[in-house]
């Protein structure tokens, strides 16, 4: 009877165990990895070329997507220019130097002013200015003379490159395209105040005078505004045209200037007027031409021979580079990271692009990086010229972890739903809080590299790019490269 029982209780064990060993063997398996992201990718707008890379932080490979094709990366660039300035930074920081005022007497005894910029990113002249004010070194001409004839911007301290190769000309006017300059003052910007009128009436508009406004903005009945902006280069005419709710409410509009040292002198000479300085010139500047000796290649092994300076009446104190990064990376800032190129680049040579990327280079050959995994010709990622590969992005993250000061670098990357230009990414997933990354975004071209912290609590290295969309479609491709990397933090 027992062993009657026990063969039925070994037979009815295996019928049950027979639809469970059935199920298991029809039941649909998991997608591979590569296949649920390329087909995340693949929800992307049609023709978009994308490229992805996800490894650990040991370098396996878990993801990858065309990893060696080169694609415009826009502001990834600056993940490149302020790792290079951080493995710089003691060097960097002790030979940096903040703007200085002189006095200097012609021949026919009449006394200029002139204004020195050292690549300063931070000088303000703003009414609320606590720090690096052009005020205090108004204030110190103010308590020395009370005549001076021209007020002059001298930018010398970098060749006068205001504009990389490769930026488009139609981004001059923007504020993401103002001039770079050794003299930058409230970071060469001019803003207008714009208050909407009465429907059909032009709004009203206040500024600084450096700029002529032609105001031709109409009021309309609602909310909405459509402004336009046009401003050939070198011209101080700004035009205004276009369309502005009358429920609207002010605006602050932001434009950029093509020469950030005659601003700066033109800003001092009204601040010196304000403390009854007598102004009898004009604002003026002194520039240093680009020349075959601000390239290492054409230089080859001869000095540079920069310009002597003076001593000067008052200096501020230099910023420190290091906060300056955060604001870099965080607000994805072109201006301060073009500064910090060629503050690598004047602590190596002449302060010129070049100089600037052949340090890049070196920098980048030590940490490994394959030659054809980038390409930049400037520092801000403004440039269409600029390439970087996948494998480049990844090879970089990978480098910075293994850098005593990669954890700092780390933290000046914007946070999945937290704040910089990926505050209102990833809300709501997985990858919120725990994805740490720069963004990039140019026309056609969306990148994002970083660090993403998985749900088992891997942390991976990733980056994932995007060109070639068709117009108007470049959100539907971020959102394809977030939906990727949601699904992948969430598969490990």
């Amino acid at each position: 009877m027992t062993l009657s029982i026990g063969r039925i209780a070994l037979a009815s064990a295996l019928v049950l165990a027979l639809p469970l060993t059935s199920q298991a063997q029809t039941a649909p398996a998991t997608p591979p990895l590569l296949t649920v992201a390329e087909q995340k990718l693949a929800e992307g707008p049609a023709g978009a070329r994308f490229g992805l890379l996800v490894t650990t932080l040991e370098g396996e490979i878990l993801v990858a997507i065309a990893p060696d094709q080169r694609f415009i990366p826009a502001s990834n660039t600056k993940m490149f220019t302020t790792a290079l300035a951080y493995a710089r930074l003691p060097q960097l920081q002790a030979s940096a130097k903040g703007t200085g005022v002189r006095l200097e007497k012609g021949p026919d005894g009449a006394t200029d002013v002139i204004l020195h910029g050292r690549g300063d990113p931070l000088l303000s002249s703003a009414a609320d200015c606590k720090l690096d004010c052009l005020q205090t070194l108004a204030d110190a001409v103010a308590a020395q003379t009370r005549h001076v004839r021209n007020v002059v911007g001298d930018d010398r301290w970098f060749p006068d490159e205001r504009w990389s190769p490769g930026m488009s000309w139609n981004n001059i006017p923007s504020r993401y395209g103002t001039g770079i300059s050794a003299l930058t003052l409230d970071d060469n910007e001019l803003v207008v105040k714009l208050a909407p009128g009465a429907v059909g009436a032009a709004p009203s508009f206040q500024t600084s005078g450096y700029y002529t406004i032609e105001n031709r903005v109409a009021t309309v009945a609602g909310k909405e505004d459509a402004i336009e902006v046009d401003r050939m280069p070198f011209s101080r005419t700004l035009r205004l045209t276009g369309t502005i709710g009358a429920e609207a409410g002010p605006m602050i509009l932001r434009y950029g200037i093509d020469d950030p040292a005659h601003y700066a002198a033109w800003r001092l000479g009204e601040l010196l007027r304000e403390r009854g300085v007598k102004v009898d010139g004009t604002a003026d500047v002194r520039h240093r031409p680009l020349t075959a000796a601000d390239d290492p290649k054409a230089r080859k092994e001869a000095p540079v021979v920069l310009p002597a300076e003076p001593a000067m009446l008052a200096e501020l104190p230099a910023p420190p580079l290091a906060e300056n990064m955060v604001r870099i990376n965080k607000e994805s800032q072109n201006l301060h990271s073009e500064l910090m190129l060629r503050r690598v680049a004047r602590a190596a040579g002449s302060g010129s692009i070049a100089d600037g990327q052949a340090v890049l280079r070196t920098t980048m050959a030590d940490a490994g990086l394959p030659d054809a995994g980038y390409f930049f010709a400037d520092g801000s990622g403004m440039s269409s010229y600029n390439r970087l590969s996948p494998r480049g992005a990844v090879a970089l993250l990978g480098w910075i972890v293994r850098q005593p000061w990669g954890a700092a670098w780390r933290d000046t990357l914007p946070i999945a739903g937290r704040d910089g230009t990926l505050q209102n990414r990833f809300k709501g997933t997985l990858l919120e809080g725990r994805l740490f990354a720069k963004t990039g975004s140019l026309n056609a071209s969306r990148a994002l590299s970083g660090y993403l912290v998985t749900r088992s609590g891997k942390t991976l290295i990733f980056s994932a790019l995007a060109n070639d969309m068709p117009e108007d479609t470049d959100a539907e491709a971020t959102a394809a490269i977030d939906r990727a990397l949601v699904v992948i933090a969430e598969a490990l």
